[in-house]
Formats: C-alpha cells, sequence, structure tokens
C-alpha cells in the first residue's frame, strides 16, 4: 500500500462543496505526484464511472474511482471533508472521499491491495480513526495499515493474500480467503450461502459488497462463500461449495459469469449497493427462499433488478428493463464491428471513391503500386467485417439472455437472417428467439450424468435447429418482408415525414448521452449501413450530427458565459470541444449531472434542430462514427456543418437562458451571508 498513498495524497481540509470539485481537488495531488498523466481526461472517466452508479456508501463515505489510461500507476487519495460532500448515498453527505485511481490494465496484486482497503472501509473503528487522525503522514500511514488498531477492527496491512478474490466466513466465524477443501458441512450443520459480488470496475463496490455480506453471515452463524468478479479475472468458487450451499446470492451490476453452476438453487438477485448496505436482509431473503423450496432454472439469463432488489413475478416494467438488457448486449458486441468495417469502407471510398465496391476480388487482382486496389482492399475487408454484423448482434442477443449456451444457436439464426435477407429486424429476433429457446431447454430437468453435456452439445443442438426451422419456415419471411417496408420507407422517406423522423432521432440521441435511448437510435442506424440505401445513409447522418450536438453546446455555453458555470465545469468545457468534434455524447454528461432540468432539455432542443435540418438537407453518411473527422464522406457536407452548428447554438442558447433565469429567480443574499445551508446541531 505503501506505493499507493503517501501524506501528498492525503487533504484532511477538503474543501471542495460537490463531488466533481472534490475528484478534481483530489485528483490535482494525483497529478502533482506523477500518477495521472491528463487531469482532464482521467475526470472525463472518473465522471463516466459515477454516471454508471453513484459512489457514496451508507456511514459517510464517498469512493470516486475508475481505470484510466490516464493513470500511470494505481493511486489512492484521501481527502476529508468538514460538512461533507453529497455521493448520492441513502443516508447524507460523505466526510471521508476516496478517489481510487487504476490503469486500464492494472496487475492483479495492486487491485487485490486497493479492494482490501474497500473492505476496511466496511470497519467502523478504521473509518472513526480516520476521523480523527490531524496529520496527514499519519492518516496515509493508517490506510495503509501500518499503525496498529483497537483488538477487533480490520485486520492489518492488506496484502493481495489478504484480499484474495473470495472471501468466506467459516463455521466458527473467522473470516477464510477462498473456499477451503473439506469445508463443506454435512445437510445438519449450518445454513450454507455461496454468493457472487460485481460491479463495473472491480476495484471497490465488489469487494465491499463481498466484506459486508461475510461480516453479516458471521453474526448471524451462517456459512458463507464470495466469489468477486468485478475484477476482469476472477478465481471461480469450488463445485463442490455451490453443491453444498441452501441458497445463493447475487449482488451484482455487471452480469454474472457461468451462471448455470448455480442452476437448481435459491437465488436472490439484487445490486452490489444492496450487498453492502443490507446485507443481513439479503441473507434472510435467501434463507426464506430456501425454506419454501423456491428454485431458480436461470431461465431468465440476465435478470433485470433494481439496486435495493429484483421484483419478482416478471410484470411488465421489470421485463422492459431486461428486454432492454438483452439488446444492449447484442448493440455493445455489435458496435466494434460497425465501426472497424464501417470505418474501413468509408475510407475505401475516399481513396478510390463509391464505385470501388464493385471491384473484383483482391484475392486475384491486386497490384502494389496501385491506389485502386489498395481501396479495394479496404473496401473487401470492412465489408467482410460487417458481414458478421447481424450474426454478432444475434448471437450477444442471445447470450444475454441465457448465457453460453445461447450463442451457436444465436449466431445461426443471425446467419439465416441475412440468408433470407431479414436484415437487422432479423437479427433481433432470431436473438430474441435463441435466447427464450436456450431458456425453456433449460428449465426441462435431465439426468446428472447429462448434465455435464447439456450446455456444449445438447442445448447448442436442439436450439440451433429450432431456431434454425422457426426463421427459415416461420418467422423469417414475414420478418423480411418487413425489414423490405422498412427500407422502402426509408428511401422513400422525403418533405416533413423525413424532418419528423430526424426531429425524434435527434431527441434520442441527446435524451440520455450515451444511455439506452441514445444507444437504441444509434444501433437503429448502423443496422442501416448493412445493406445501405439512400434512406438508411440520411438516418446514419441525423444521429451522428444530432449526438455531436451536446458536448459541443456545452463546451460553447461555457465559452461565451463562463460565469454561469463552475470552474471544473469550465474546465470540462475545454475537453467537451474535442469530445464533440469527435462524436462523443458522454462528453457533456457532468454538466447534465450536475444540473438535468436544465441542461437536458436544452441538448434536446438543439439535437432535435440538428435531426430535422440534416434530413431536410438530405444529407448522407457512409461512416457510422468518426464525427467532423469524416466530414469528407458526408453528402452535402457543407449543409451538415450549418445544421450541426443551428443544433448547437439552439442548446446553447436555451441553457444559458435557463441558467440566468435560475440565478435571477434566486434571492440575492449579502455576501456575508454566501453561505445558505446551515446544518443544525
Amino acid at each position: 500500500m505503501s506505493e499507493l498513498i503517501t501524506a501528498a495524497l492525503v487533504d484532511l481540509d477538503l474543501s471542495a462543496e460537490t463531488k466533481q470539485d472534490a475528484a478534481r481537488s483530489l485528483a490535482e495531488r494525483m497529478v502533482a505526484e506523477g500518477r495521472v498523466t491528463d487531469l482532464d481526461g482521467f475526470l472525463a472517466d472518473v465522471a463516466a464511472r459515477e454516471a454508471q452508479m453513484p459512489t457514496g456508501l451508507d456511514g459517510g463515505i464517498g469512493i470516486p474511482h475508475c481505470r484510466s489510461e490516464h493513470v500511470t500507476a494505481p493511486t489512492l487519495a484521501f481527502g476529508r471533508s468538514g460538512p461533507g460532500i453529497d455521493f448520492g448515498a441513502a443516508d447524507g453527505p460523505a466526510d471521508l472521499v476516496f478517489l481510487i485511481a487504476a490503469p486500464a490494465g492494472a496487475d492483479d496484486d495492486h487491485l487485490t491491495i486497493l479492494s482490501a482497503l474497500a473492505r476496511r472501509l466496511m470497519d467502523p473503528e478504521f473509518t472513526e480513526a480516520l476521523r480523527a487522525e490531524r496529520d496527514p503522514g499519519a492518516a496515509a500511514a493508517l490506510i495503509r495499515g501500518e499503525k496498529a488498531e483497537p483488538a477487533g477492527s480490520a485486520p492489518k496491512a492488506p496484502t493481495p493474500e489478504a484480499s484474495a478474490p473470495q472471501a468466506s466466513a467459516a463455521d466458527d466465524g473467522t473470516p477464510v480467503d477462498g473456499p477451503v477443501p473439506g469445508s463443506v458441512a454435512p445437510a445438519t450443520g449450518p445454513f450454507r450461502i455461496v454468493a457472487v459480488t460485481s460491479c463495473p470496475t472491480g476495484i471497490a463496490h465488489t469487494y465491499m459488497a463481498a466484506e459486508s455480506l461475510a461480516a453479516a453471515a458471521r453474526a448471524g452463524g451462517v456459512v458463507l462463500d464470495v466469489e468477486t468478479q468485478g475484477s476482469a479475472r476472477f478465481e471461480r468458487l469450488d463445485p463442490a461449495l455451490i453443491a453444498a450451499a441452501d441458497a445463493v446470492i447475487w449482488a451484482h451490476d455487471v452480469e454474472v459469469r457461468e451462471k448455470a453452476r448455480f442452476d437448481g438453487k435459491p437465488i436472490v438477485d439484487t445490486g452490489v449497493k444492496a450487498g453492502i448496505n443490507r446485507p443481513a436482509e439479503l441473507i434472510a431473503e435467501a434463507r426464506q427462499k430456501a425454506e419454501r423450496g423456491e428454485t431458480t432454472t436461470l431461465a431468465t439469463g440476465a435478470a433485470a433488478r433494481q439496486d435495493g432488489g429484483a421484483t419478482a413475478g416478471g410484470d411488465h416494467a421489470h421485463f422492459g428493463v431486461r428486454l432492454r438488457t438483452y439488446l444492449m448486449s447484442g448493440v455493445s458486441y455489435m458496435v466494434p464491428f460497425v465501426a472497424a468495417g464501417g470505418l474501413l469502407i468509408a475510407l475505401s471510398f475516399a481513396i478510390g471513391g463509391y464505385e470501388i465496391a464493385g471491384a473484383k476480388s483482391v484475392a486475384d487482382h491486386f497490384v502494389w503500386g496501385e491506389a485502386a486496389s489498395w481501396a479495394a482492399l479496404l473496401n473487401q475487408i470492412g465489408t467482410a467485417a460487417f458481414a458478421f454484423l447481424v450474426p454478432v448482434l444475434a448471437g450477444y442477443i442471445a447470450y444475454g439472455m441465457a448465457d453460453r449456451p445461447a450463442l451457436v444457436p444465436g449466431f445461426v439464426g443471425g446467419a439465416i437472417a441475412l440468408t433470407i435477407n431479414a436484415g437487422f429486424l432479423g437479427g433481433l429476433v432470431a436473438g430474441l428467439l435463441a435466447g427464450a429457446v436456450v431458456m425453456a431447454i433449460q428449465r426441462v430437468k435431465v439426468h446428472p450424468t447429462l448434465r455435464g453435456i447439456m450446455p456444449v452439445l445438447v442445448i447448442p443442438l436442439i436450439a440451433s435447429a429450432v431456431v434454425g426451422f422457426l426463421m427459415f419456415i416461420v418467422v423469417g419471411k414475414p420478418i423480411a418482408s418487413l425489414q423490405r417496408a422498412l427500407t422502402d420507407g426509408l428511401n422513400g422517406l422525403s418533405g416533413s415525414n423525413a424532418i419528423i423522423l430526424g426531429i425524434v432521432l435527434g431527441l434520442m440521441m441527446c435524451f440520455d448521452m450515451g444511455g439506452p435511448l441514445n444507444k437504441v437510435a444509434y444501433a437503429f442506424a448502423v443496422g442501416g449501413l448493412a445493406d445501405p440505401t439512400p434512406g438508411s445513409l440520411k438516418v446514419m447522418a441525423a444521429v451522428m450530427a444530432a449526438g455531436m450536438v451536446p458536448p459541443l453546446a456545452m463546451a460553447l455555453a461555457t465559452t461565451v458565459r463562463g460565469r454561469l458555470f463552475s470552474r471544473t465545469e469550465r474546465e470540462n468545457g475545454r475537453a467537451a470541444w474535442v469530445l464533440g468534434a469527435s462524436f462523443i455524447s458522454e462528453g457533456a454528461i457532468p454538466f447534465a449531472a450536475a444540473d438535468p432540468l436544465r441542461v437536458i432539455p436544452s441538448v434536446m432542443a438543439g439535437g432535435a434542430v440538428t435531426g430535422a435540418l440534416s434530413m431536410a438537407f438530405d444529407c448522407t453518411l457512409r461512416a457510422p462514427h468518426g464525427g467532423i473527422f469524416v466530414v469528407p464522406l458526408i453528402g452535402n457536407p457543407f449543409l451538415y456543418l450549418l445544421a450541426i452548428a443551428a443544433g448547437t447554438t439552439v442548446a446553447t442558447t436555451l441553457v444559458v437562458l435557463l441558467k440566468s433565469l435560475g440565478r435571477n429567480t434566486e434571492a440575492p443574499a449579502p455576501a456575508a451571508e454566501t453561505p445558505k445551508i446551515s446544518v443544525a446541531a
């Protein structure tokens, strides 16, 4: 831990008022120590992680953290705030703030040391000692575990061995790291639970949930073994422990890996924060499910959940969240194929013109010194990458629903969708069908001797045959007809119809700036690039133009009316110029998070204007990404840039106006009364 935190990385009088300012203040110390190379880039990564889920914890703790390419070495900075800072915890502001920075490729030893700190934060004696410390060097030493602590407190200096990816509460209540061979009790022994915890970065919440569950289990006389899946590498629970478990707890915010191992067990499925904040309730719920004989066949796959726990019964809202999760799983795996293939094709057009798409195969006709041959080569490589678009979409939708056994039928269904010209819609349906068929097969009880071959042979075989039959014989032709109708409709869009579609796409791109609605609009656009038509190229142009508006508008607003924004926002505004120009809508997230009621409606209005104008100007785009850097590949480029400028101006004007009105409506206060919020004793 000595290389992760020093006295220079400790601020015992943190004066920040917002979580953004707190992160910046602590990150500046990291920059001064050479631990962070790009302050704004690192803070953008912190903000993106914060947008996924607030990092405030009950007990007055904030743990902003991220993995970032701008971090040179795993680093921890600590700040203590007198009034507290709102990090989104239910019980109020945090006075202890830990900024955890890990390189994108951090080694496991460093990450396990950081996770050990996360576990120690669950010990109230440790946090109270930090609140009482007056010397930065002593505080750093305490965090490193070098100062003796009272008996019964957290373990001393955390080491990689002491923070292995599995935490267990043994029969006598002693913490045990990892499953212990031979520790499985007979059926008449104590109640046994196995748990999985995971969060998007795998640095803090993953291990805090593991420690919290283990502590609650020890207090309740329950034997609990935890598998932490938050980091890239994870150690699987011993199959014997899973077999002997009476119940399972999943406290996760990313998909549980290899879910089939837990088939047939009572499962409590919830978010990672619930594992931290209310572990005893989760253990009690697991015990109740086991007593009622409730078992899970895992047919629901990536079941959606609220932070407070999963809802039972499958109501419509719950299913809608699950459906979105399935679709986003497919889209997230599809986008790299779209980006690589689309940009290669776009580059080939820039070199050889659009007619290069009809060139002969470069395997038979390639001349090293001819630009046309290189253009044809890029085009054919990009086309090969694009050929995977629909199968990958279908395969990973199915994977999101039913895990690895669903990959084969998903890919097969997607390939059939291309064969029968069902296109992007066919891929969506094929993925959902494959996932549903595999989930249905998984419900069937089989003899134990067959379980080993079910996921690798029986399920892929049967599901592929069923999905193939459905796609070829039953639903394929209607979907292909619908796809043709959609294509013809896009090609025939003109006048008011095209403008209305542009408005809708612009609103979707700017509502959540990289969130689900944004991704749906983007997926709709890139799906059309698989079989490009004039209409689908107009849609792609409108989507990218609108997606550039939010960060560009915030960058312009902070430039023309900087006094309306905090110092942190003004600095973020400078980075937003580049992010907006590169079609990275997430560049506006810090502004939207700080002032959603003014920022989000403003950028939505600007995005709607840009989408409508792009459609009205008949702008087209063959590249799925690139922002202003692919303008030479845009049809009607000058009008396209005009549409972006118009939308950016509208959004900037609205956000400046709304922020100005917001200030004017506040009652002015004398200078001596600047602190308007006081905390009663």
